[in-house]
């Protein structure tokens, strides 16, 4: 964000992403007050006040930070939010650009993590991440032993799938919030939600509170997972993305774009 309406309730609490007046100005493709649009990595310079500028600690390699300031926050926002911790048992489905930093942040927070996948060649890789425990979510009957005890559930995943399975796991009163974006809106059972369970969604923090992430992270040493690529291999990486085919962010390296 560059800017948000400032006067509004949510403004006022440092919650500039949830402007009640809906005039949060994003850093790429909206119109600033002067009625410019704003380009993002895209751009050569942007131009923001000083109470949207944010501090990165001099310990984290800048490139590995970029992506912190949007799957970084969209996932440290949640966990803290529902107070993430010991003593919790917080699940993160998907292993993506945004899990693997829901899962990096739930285990640094000292919660006991567990992630979910598709997929038998990402187990090992949340374990790196510091996963507790990895589910294969295509093998039969995984979400048995694990029904009613999980505090909140991370849900990462953009491609369709049935979040009533989650629901399941949450003890009462827990919590399942998603991060992802689905192509087809969400279908959720009635009996799904029984004890007080919350489906509840989320999206990037305030600046105070990604000023907190990033302070988090300088102390913890905490980055993205990233891959660095050039302006002319757009095309290339764009469809390896579509693929999945990439650990967990790539980062565009500015000094590629004039050549």
């Amino acid at each position: 964000m560059v800017d948000s309406c400032r006067v509004c309730e949510s403004c006022k609490a440092g919650e500039e992403q949830y402007c009640d007046n809906q005039a949060t100005i994003y850093t790429y493709n909206s119109r600033d007050k002067q009625g410019n649009i704003t380009f993002g990595g895209y751009g050569d310079n942007i131009v923001a006040d000083e109470a949207f500028v944010l501090k990165v600690p001099k310990n984290l390699d800048p490139a590995a930070t970029a992506p912190l300031l949007c799957a970084g926050i969209t996932t440290y926002s949640p966990l803290k939010h529902w107070n993430a911790g010991p003593g919790k048992k917080i699940g993160v489905v998907g292993l993506g650009g945004l899990g693997h930093m829901a899962l990096k942040f739930s285990h640094a927070f000292g919660a006991h993590t567990v992630q979910f996948t598709t997929s038998a060649s990402k187990v090992e890789d949340a374990k790196k991440l510091g996963a507790d425990e990895v589910i294969l979510t295509k093998e039969s009957g995984w979400a048995d032993k694990h029904a009613g005890s999980f505090d909140l559930i991370i849900d990462c995943v953009s491609a369709d799938h049935d979040v009533n399975a989650y629901l399941g796991l949450l003890k009462r009163n827990g919590v399942l919030c998603t991060v992802g974006v689905p192509e087809d809106p969400v279908k959720i059972a009635a009996f799904s939600v029984l004890g007080r369970k919350t489906f509840t969604g989320s999206m990037i923090g305030g600046i105070a509170e990604t000023q907190e992430m990033l302070d988090f992270c300088g102390e913890h040493n905490i980055v993205s997972d990233i891959e660095m690529t050039s302006f002319d291999k757009l095309d290339e990486v764009w469809d390896r993305v579509v693929k999945g085919d990439v650990k967990y962010r790539f980062v565009l390296d500015l000094k590629t774009l004039r050549n």
